[in-house]
């Protein structure tokens, strides 16, 4: 496809964007008041996502979820290539969850008022006291039956390959003691890597790995909890670590 060709396109789904952004958030924001756990505005996070999805041509692909009881909540861990990661979880995830995401997300327009009525956290690391207070609102909405998507490397990758882990999202989980779901997106970085503006019609795969349990960790060894999500992940995203004898997930 010419580069013309892609601009165009690129201009399309940002006209469309915007207005889906605008009529939907609007619609998100009133629904909060109405809405006692944040379910609906979450419903319509899903068609905002899947709008987005649909005039830039992305067709998802769900591989596993079969892993997934329904009723029960998770943390679910996904890697993170592009923009277009959270649209693609948003409309192909077929469960109710809250982002725990960072702070700067809530700061646009609309779009950030409507992750606060769908019951979204917040996570603020350039303070150290408002982060762990987050965390511990986190455990207790998990705690309560809610499921929280976590990007556990905390910005976009700038070449595809999968970043180091925070911790707070580890820490989180064993507070919480519910299972961690592994989720590993294959494609949104040749969509729109990070540093580019245009967008690019590719096929997405998402698979969703088995449950990782938490019970048996705790904060002093959620070093091990971190590398046993990472290898899960990376025997995805890269058949090498797969032939070096690590178990797939």
């Amino acid at each position: 496809m010419k580069d013309w060709i892609y601009k165009l396109h690129t201009l399309i789904i940002g006209i469309w964007t915007v207005m889906a952004t605008a009529c939907l958030g609007l619609i998100a924001i009133i629904g909060a008041f109405f809405s006692k756990n944040g379910n609906f505005p979450h419903m319509i996070a899903q068609l905002w996502a899947r709008q987005l999805l649909w005039v830039a041509g992305i067709r998802v692909t769900i591989q596993g979820l079969e892993n997934l009881v329904p009723g029960r909540s998770y943390i679910y861990m996904a890697n993170h290539q592009s923009n277009y990661d959270i649209p693609v979880l948003l409309g192909r995830l077929p469960a109710q969850f809250r982002w725990l995401a960072k702070a700067e997300l809530f700061k646009i327009p609309v779009f950030g008022q409507s992750m606060r009525g769908c019951g979204y956290i917040s996570i603020d690391r350039t303070d150290r006291k408002r982060a762990f207070a987050s965390l511990a609102q986190a455990a207790e909405t998990i705690r309560a039956g809610t499921s929280v998507m976590i990007f556990p490397e905390g910005t976009r990758s700038v070449d595809g390959r999968l970043k180091g882990f925070k911790k707070g999202g580890f820490v989180l989980s064993v507070d919480a003691g519910v299972p961690i779901v592994p989720i590993i997106l294959k494609g949104t970085f040749e969509i729109m890597p990070k540093g580019r503006l245009t967008i690019r019609r590719r096929p997405v795969t998402m698979t969703i790995c088995p449950p990782i349990e938490t019970a048996d960790y705790t904060r002093k060894t959620k070093d091990h909890l971190i590398e046993r999500v990472r290898t899960a992940m990376l025997n995805q995203l890269d058949d090498r670590t797969a032939a070096e004898g690590h178990p797939s997930c």
